[in-house]
């Protein structure tokens, strides 16, 4: 398969050809305000099988389904009236709502349950391809499944680009971390994954919300792998001490051990490092997690021994951006 063409997400030309490749069954990978996602028809099993081919993603983990506007979402979900505060107030936006399925979508979108995630984005370029196309996109992150999220059309370019038919570039992603997940199928409402819009938000409009983020044997969602947005070299996070220069300084390792550093914002000497990923100087973690993957793309593609991430308080998009770290971190 030849490599992909990438357009310009803001010329109509381009999302006219990319509805079209939607509805005859192809994949478009397209950008959304949390990363690029790998799109096809969500009513179309065929397309939708694709997908996991091109991703090398088990059937076993769910696809998230975007659509346009509140109509739509009912169409594909039955949602409860405890979702409507939420739908009116962060949609369009990185919060995906699960709930129960209706028969236009697929058991294949859903890996076989009786529940989908639906979400409306918050970028324009996605909107626009799926009134375009006239149906909802099931889309995950576009990129092998287990690495780490593309958030620029270049990363789907380069590893995604001959089994995808058609990418937009929409410039970079302004989150940079996937969207939260909450899901009303229990008796109550229960965060899945910690993602784009905070907690404390969810909380201001809920009220107490109970918090449900961990690994699963069987995903009822996307991003409860053990092990998932990996970069290839092996990654540990590391408390900074006080006395930084003994207690913080990387284990010692084999001769001439290249170590990466990712950090929110530099407290100690960087010299011992072959390289350096400062995420916000100003200690900002949205600025912080709008740069997370680059950053990890960056270091992996040094030839490092490892990488050491410092963590961040896990307030806000920073339980996002460590819930992302130690999925990272984990061993197989």
């Amino acid at each position: 398969m030849a490599q992909a063409r990438i357009a310009d997400a803001s010329d109509p030309e381009a999302i006219r050809e990319a509805a079209r490749i939607i509805r005859e069954g192809g994949l478009v990978a397209f950008p959304t305000e949390t990363v690029y996602g790998l799109g096809a028809s969500a009513e179309n099993e065929a397309a939708v099988a694709r997908i996991f081919e091109a991703k090398r993603r088990p059937r076993i983990d769910p696809l998230i389904v975007h659509v346009s506007d509140m109509e739509s979402a009912r169409r594909y979900g039955v949602f409860p009236n405890a979702a409507l505060p939420l739908m009116e107030r962060f949609w369009p936006g990185p919060l995906t709502l699960v709930a129960g399925k209706t028969s236009l979508i697929p058991y294949i979108v859903t890996a076989g349950l009786d529940t989908v995630a639906v979400r409306i984005p918050a970028h324009p370029a996605a909107l626009a391809l799926i009134r375009a196309a006239k149906t909802a996109i099931a889309a995950p992150s576009a990129n092998p499944f287990g690495y780490v999220s593309p958030t620029e059309a270049e990363h789907v370019a380069g590893q995604l680009g001959d089994t995808v038919d058609f990418i937009l570039d929409g410039g970079p992603s302004a989150i940079g971390v996937e969207s939260t997940i909450l899901s009303f199928e229990t008796s109550g409402p229960v965060v899945l994954r910690a993602g784009g819009t905070p907690v404390e938000d969810l909380q201001a409009v809920l009220g107490r919300t109970d918090i449900q983020i961990g690994s699963v044997l069987r995903p009822s969602v996307p991003g409860q792998m053990k092990r998932h947005y990996s970069t290839r070299t092996p990654l540990e996070i590391r408390e900074i001490s006080e006395n930084y220069n003994a207690a913080a300084a990387p284990r010692a390792g084999k001769q001439g051990e290249r170590i990466g550093l990712l950090t929110l914002s530099l407290m100690e000497d960087a010299s011992r490092y072959a390289a350096v990923e400062i995420l916000s100087p100003a200690g900002d973690v949205r600025e912080a997690a709008a740069g997370l993957f680059r950053a990890l793309r960056r270091l992996d593609a040094l030839a490092l021994d490892r990488i050491v991430a410092r963590p961040v308080s896990e307030k806000g998009l920073g339980l996002a951006i460590m819930d992302r770290l130690r999925r990272c971190a984990a061993g197989d």
